[in-house]
């Protein structure tokens, strides 16, 4: 059985090859120790917390196959961002000059430095080791929190963002940054990814450019990757937009990848999702693991305890609003004859 849960501290060495294994761009992971112990520990203080509004809790979650016990990705939610450091984001302005006399008219764009998204919530730090990249393991990992913030909305702003990785190469080399770093920055792109991965900011409004950036002064090989997503983050992103998130034209200081968004409310699974009554029945009342029946995302609506998985060997009995489940799955999502879950048909 696949099940998400909170991430705990026996999960570094996890987490830690992750982090390796993720590469750069990856900016909420960088491979540094006391960072991702850091992480950790955050998130568990997170996940104790009473919390009655979006504060800066980190909640990152980790899918484990029950039986090998091994760790096969990680997903996360920050609450809100841009309370303890500025959230930078070029937005991508159209201009337009018009010269009556000569009946010139130009339409420019420019790339302004804001920090439009301080405070809204922001789905991250999702992950699926290459090994397990089959079946519903991301679709599991970006789902559930969705499921999470439906359960207690009063944890999250009613806007969320997800940042998604832009265009570089195996060694780190992205086309956006290499036009910036030689005329601002002077230091390479795997640098800057880190140094912001480790939440050190202050090179960004020491260095960067202050006044908006005529896109048409890059090179042409950074304005082909402006708001597009690296090839391994393509399936992040229809999977984001499968739930409502657009593209309203805020991209990545250092990539250039695009960042999405949407509200709370609109998400999709938020929308679809519903509460059931848990009863636990004999293995051989319920559907096969190979029948063809349809597949359930359900989770458990505690905070400190979250447990979720997806599975075909559920029964809904819309009569009564019952998810009928097996002991085992009961036993290890933490759940008991009776107990409240959240779930949507997939």
């Amino acid at each position: 059985m696949l099940v998400i849960r909170p991430i705990c501290a026996a999960d570094f060495a996890a987490l830690k090859q992750i982090a390796v294994e993720s590469g750069h761009g990856f900016t909420s992971l960088p491979d540094n120790d006391e960072l991702l112990l850091s992480k950790i520990s955050r998130a568990q203080k997170s996940f104790a917390e009473q919390v009655t509004s979006p504060g800066q809790q980190n909640y990152l979650f980790v899918l484990e196959d029950t039986q090998s016990k091994e760790i096969i990705g990680v997903t996360g939610i920050e609450a809100a961002v841009g309370l303890d450091a500025p959230f930078y984001h070029y937005h991508i302005a159209s201009h337009v000059h018009y010269s009556p006399r000569l009946g010139v008219k130009k339409v420019v764009e420019t790339l302004n430095l804001c920090n439009d998204y301080t405070g809204a919530s922001e789905v991250c730090t999702l992950f699926v080791r290459e090994k397990f990249r089959r079946g519903f393991a991301g679709q599991l990992l970006s789902r559930v929190r969705y499921l999470f913030m439906a359960n207690h909305p009063e944890r999250f702003s009613d806007l969320v963002i997800a940042e998604m990785r832009g265009v570089s190469d195996d060694n780190g080399h992205s086309p956006f940054w290499a036009w910036l770093e030689p005329n601002f920055f002077g230091i390479d792109f795997p640098t800057a990814d880190y140094l912001v991965g480790i939440g050190d900011k202050s090179f960004i409004a020491e260095l960067m450019p202050k006044h908006p950036i005529y896109v048409a002064l890059l090179s042409e090989e950074a304005q082909k990757v402006i708001g597009q997503v690296h090839e391994k983050t393509a399936p992040a992103l229809r999977l984001l937009q499968k739930e409502g998130f657009l593209h309203r034209g805020y991209v990545d200081l250092f990539d250039a990848g695009p960042t999405v968004e949407v509200a709370l409310k609109s998400i999709r699974t938020v929308q679809q999702s519903q509460l059931a009554t848990v009863v636990i029945m004999d293995e051989s009342q319920l559907p096969a693991m190979d029948s063809g029946a349809q597949n359930y995302m359900l989770c458990s609506t505690d905070v400190c305890q979250f447990r979720a998985t997806i599975s075909p060997c559920i029964r809904y009995e819309k009569e009564n609003n019952t998810l009928l489940i097996s002991a085992e799955m009961a036993s290890e999502l933490g759940l008991k004859d009776a107990s409240d879950v959240r779930f949507i048909g997939l």
